[in-house]
C-alpha cells in the first residue's frame, strides 16, 4: 500500500475486516457508503501522484501522538476533515456482525451530507473528550427522529450506538491504531486483504 492509506482503509473495510479493541472486544470496520466512495477515487487516483490526490489521502500520524490531543491544532469540538480526524460510531448488539460480538466501529463522511454521517443533533452535543458513562447513546427510534432513517435496515431495530471523532497513529513497533477521542482505541486484527503494491499486513502499515 506503501502512501496509499485510502486503499487501505476501503480494503479493510471490503474484507469486513475487524478491529481488536481493549484486548478483545471485535469491532468490524464499516465504512458509509459517501466516505467509502471518496475514499475510492482518492485511491484510484494515487498513481497520478498529484498534490490535489496527496492533499485527501487520510494521516497517520506517528508514536509520539498516541492521543488525539496530542496531534496539531486539536480543539475540543466536533470537527472532522475526512484525513486527520474521522466522524464515527461505535454501534453494539449488530446481528451478524463481523467478529462475532455484534459491534461495528462505523466511519463516516464529514461536512458533506452524508446519509449515514451524524445527524445535526449529533454534530450539535458532541462531547466525546468525556466518559461514555456520561454521554448520549442513541437508539434506531431517535435516529428516525433525527434524520437517520436507514439506522435500523443498516445495523438492525436493537442496535444502540455512541459517536466518536476517531483518528489514525501508529506505536512504537510500527502497528497502526484507530483511536476514538476518549483514549478508547484498536488495531486490525490479523486479516486477508488484497494487497495493492504492498506494505500492510494485519495490523502493520509496513509489512515485510
Amino acid at each position: 500500500y506503501k502512501e496509499n492509506l485510502a486503499q487501505y482503509l476501503v480494503d479493510l473495510h471490503d474484507s469486513k475486516a475487524t478491529f481488536d479493541f481493549c484486548g478483545g472486544m471485535m469491532f468490524q470496520l464499516v465504512l458509509t457508503q459517501k466516505l467509502r466512495t471518496h475514499l475510492g477515487e482518492v485511491a484510484s487516483s494515487s498513481s497520478s501522484s498529484s498534490s490535489e490526490n496527496e492533499q485527501q489521502q487520510p494521516v497517520v500520524f506517528d508514536a509520539s501522538q498516541p492521543r488525539m490531543q496530542m496531534i496539531p491544532n486539536y480543539n475540543q469540538n466536533s470537527h472532522a476533515d475526512n484525513k486527520g480526524i474521522f466522524h464515527g460510531r461505535e454501534i453494539r448488539r449488530v446481528a451478524n456482525a463481523a467478529g462475532g460480538m455484534e459491534m461495528v466501529l462505523q466511519l463516516s463522511m464529514a461536512n458533506c451530507n452524508d446519509p449515514e454521517g451524524w445527524t445535526p443533533q449529533e454534530v450539535q452535543r458532541y462531547d466525546g473528550w468525556g466518559h461514555d458513562s456520561g454521554r448520549e447513546w442513541r437508539r434506531a427510534p431517535q435516529f428516525q427522529q433525527e434524520g437517520f432513517k436507514e439506522f435500523s435496515s443498516l445495523f438492525g431495530s436493537n442496535a444502540f450506538s455512541l459517536h466518536h471523532r476517531f483518528y489514525l497513529h501508529l506505536d512504537g513497533e510500527n502497528r497502526i491504531w484507530l483511536s476514538a477521542e476518549d483514549g478508547c482505541e484498536g488495531t486490525p486484527a490479523e486479516t486477508k486483504l488484497r494487497k495493492t503494491g504492498g506494505g500492510i499486513f494485519g495490523n502493520f502499515l509496513f509489512g515485510n
